[in-house]
């Protein structure tokens, strides 16, 4: 089926065979986009591939000048839709995984810059509804194998916070995924980078770090290195995280029956740092250490999906690609390679300009999503979780997802003219806010608030005190239009305080009656 610009009825007209499987429909009002279509009867298994540090430009079905064969991407594109305006509500790790399950902004939660390390404490309360624990009570049976990195409740031999030296190791934790509604997790505590080093399965670690690890050097090349010095399992192997998360993936997929739906949440940790590329994989690309990990990364994802394919799950599966900000990128390293990890969009991973959160974003759900299809609707990872609750026909209260909004008619009707969303709140390392609407992108101040140099500059005496582009002319953000359009800064940096103010961007549902 083909769509050309929809509005209510349109949506309607064309979800149709939706219907008959018990589909309801709500919108904000006639002739307004919908905001709120369910598939309750469906019910269809969900994967969610995360990828660490994933470009925009990696994959060759979002630049074809990409230099890193990604066929497996590729194919999933091809089979099914490819978003061209994705975000991750951060430019790093830690807060877009905390927003991703819970649906709500970090910036809203105790952590208001940086990241977690792997002996902080949690970060998701454990009476914050989140994807696993929603789905959950709907049937489905959760699991998360990967990159946790939000925190865990590590008990420690003298009662004081968690470190390198007082962390019990025979005792599970007590606060982790199984917390948050994970029946079942295989988890790295942190990124790869990030010691301790070992394995978490159900909440206890499989073998302790009662080796220690020097720390590697910082450089480029040599197998990309960095990780930190810290305790480390005597059999832990850095080359081999990423073939153990794919295999626990794959492992978790042939589990299944098929009496129930599943959830399986698949944090990678690649092609972040340490760029470790197995034997199979060294050499086959023109980027060197990382492009190397780059197609491994795509070579896990195709073992993921085969395995639910070959299973049978192929055409109840619901599967997600993306990842967790933009890749870390500098400019030396694009005139290096002439790879563009970030596509042709400003800065990197960190960056509160495009390069650091606009992402791939690619979900395949045969029967229901068009194979081919496109969509150019502004969407961002926090919008999982009420796309999730309207997949399975749940209510979101009032106190989950408030920064989610439902992206599946934009899944279903590609061609969507309305704007499902109001605005998008970016957000950088060091804590840089920005607000996009349409074309016009406001962020809150000078410089990159993340890796790329200047990171923050001091405005001089009538000189911008921020920065506005419109991406539809100017997508590089080159252009600083914060003199020249007053009006524009008023009214998005109002929205963005609103939103900052009131707890919430999604609508309450008084406010979609109003």
């Amino acid at each position: 089926m083909t769509h050309d610009s929809l509005t209510r009825r349109d949506f309607l007209k064309a979800t149709g065979c939706l219907a008959a499987m018990g589909a309801l429909v709500a919108c904000r009002g006639e002739g307004d986009a919908c905001v709120a279509p369910t598939v309750a009867a469906v019910r269809p298994n969900i994967v969610i591939v995360l990828a660490d540090d994933l470009g925009y430009g990696d994959p060759g079905c979002y630049n074809a000048q990409s230099k890193i064969p990604t066929p497996h991407m590729d194919r999933l594109a091809a089979e099914g839709i490819r978003f061209t305006d994705a975000h991750s509500p951060s430019a790093v790790c830690t807060p877009t995984r905390y927003s991703l399950l819970t649906g709500r902004y970090c910036w809203r939660s105790s952590l208001k810059s940086g990241v977690l390390w792997g002996y902080s404490e949690p970060l998701i309360e454990t009476d914050r509804l989140t994807l696993a624990s929603m789905l959950k009570r709907h049937g489905y049976r959760t699991g998360c194998v990967g990159k946790w990195h939000l925190g865990l409740g590590w008990v420690t031999s003298d009662g004081e916070t968690a470190k390198a030296d007082n962390v019990d190791w025979n005792r599970p934790v007590t606060h982790g995924p199984q917390s948050l509604g994970f029946d079942s997790s295989f988890i790295l505590p942190a990124s790869l980078d990030m010691d301790p080093y070992c394995w978490l399965e159900n909440g206890r670690v499989v073998e302790a770090p009662t080796d220690h690890t020097p720390a590697s050097k910082r450089r480029w090349d040599g197998g990309g290195g960095y990780w930190r010095a810290g305790p480390i399992a005597p059999s832990f192997d850095f080359t081999n995280v990423l073939p153990t998360i794919t295999s626990n993936a794959v492992e978790f997929v042939k589990r299944q029956e098929r009496d129930s739906p599943f959830f399986l949440y698949v944090p990678l940790t690649a092609p972040h740092t340490p760029w470790m590329p197995t034997d199979e994989f060294r050499g086959t690309t023109e980027v060197d250490w990382y492009g190397d990990f780059v197609a491994q990364t795509d070579a896990s994802i195709g073992r993921i999906v085969k395995a639910l394919d070959d299973a049978g799950f192929r055409d109840e599966t619901l599967v997600i690609v993306t990842s967790d900000n933009g890749s870390h990128w500098p400019v030396a390293q694009i005139e290096r390679f002439g790879h563009r990890a970030n596509g042709n969009w400003r800065g990197q991973k960190a960056d509160i300009h495009e390069g650091g959160h606009r992402v791939p974003f690619v979900c395949r759900w045969p029967g229901r999503i068009e194979p081919g299809s496109r969509s150019d609707q502004t969407i961002c990872l926090t919008d999982l979780m009420a796309t999730f609750a309207a997949i399975v026909g749940d209510t979101l209260p009032s106190s989950a997802g408030p920064d989610s909004y439902n992206i599946l008619p934009a899944m279903l009707a590609p061609k969507l003219a309305e704007p499902i969303r109001e605005a998008i709140v970016h957000h950088s390392l060091h804590g840089t806010f920005a607000i996009r609407q349409g074309p016009w992108k406001l962020i809150d101040g000078l410089g990159s608030g993340g890796f790329t140099a200047p990171q923050k500059i001091e405005p001089e005496l009538g000189e911008p005190a921020g920065q506005l582009y419109n991406l539809d002319n100017d997508p590089a953000e080159q252009n600083n239009l914060w003199s020249q359009r007053p009006e524009i800064v008023t009214r998005l940096a109002a929205l963005l305080e609103r939103y900052k103010q009131q707890g919430h961007s999604r609508p309450t549902l008084s406010e979609v009656r109003t």
